[in-house]
């Protein structure tokens, strides 16, 4: 091969680079494409949960494969309410764990590269009860992806009420 030759596919290999760099930006301090924020979705859309086990109301915010933001408005309605406690309703904490869970299922699946996947609990752990929830409350629930491997990954999460925890998890996933 000439030096000219060897000049021309150098430069072809820089401007494809620059095309590619400009069109997939790196966050350097994490060395992985930064995935675009999409603004609200509506769970439905995205995850397989259906009422009544649907515990997101609204997400505002999902960086795929990343990171969630959304929220679960307690009507006082729900059937959990009346048995957990009479005369004290308070919600359970596997409920605000759950929905935590649902945030994440969101922000994994809505990255095409997991379409079609199913993520099921692997483990929960560092779970930490810090308010009690009460009818009417309205969960603001946020995750950040942690590892992510092809067969699971892990995340955490909190849930807050008027600015106050009531709930944070570290949670663990398989695909199913």
């Amino acid at each position: 091969m000439t030096a000219a030759v060897r000049r021309m596919i150098g430069i072809a290999l820089s401007e494809i680079a620059e095309r590619v760099n400009a069109a997939f930006p790196y966050d350097r301090g994490r060395a992985r494409r930064v995935p675009p924020t999409i603004g609200a979705v509506r769970a439905e859309d995205v995850i397989p949960h259906r009422p009544p086990f649907l515990l997101l109301s609204d997400v505002d915010e999902v960086e795929p494969g990343v990171s969630a933001k959304g929220r679960w408005r307690t009507t006082g309605d729900e059937a959990f309410w009346a048995g957990h406690f009479p005369g004290r309703p308070t919600m359970p904490g596997v409920l605000m764990v759950e929905a935590i869970a649902q945030l994440g299922a969101v922000a994994l699946l809505a990255d095409p590269a997991n379409t079609g996947r199913l993520p099921l609990f692997g483990g929960i752990d560092k779970a930490r009860f810090r308010a009690q929830v009460s009818p009417g409350d309205c969960l603001e629930l946020a995750i950040t992806l942690g590892h992510l491997g092809s067969r699971g990954g892990k995340g955490s999460g909190t849930a807050t009420v008027k600015g106050k925890l009531a709930c944070a998890a570290d949670l663990l996933f398989v695909f199913g």
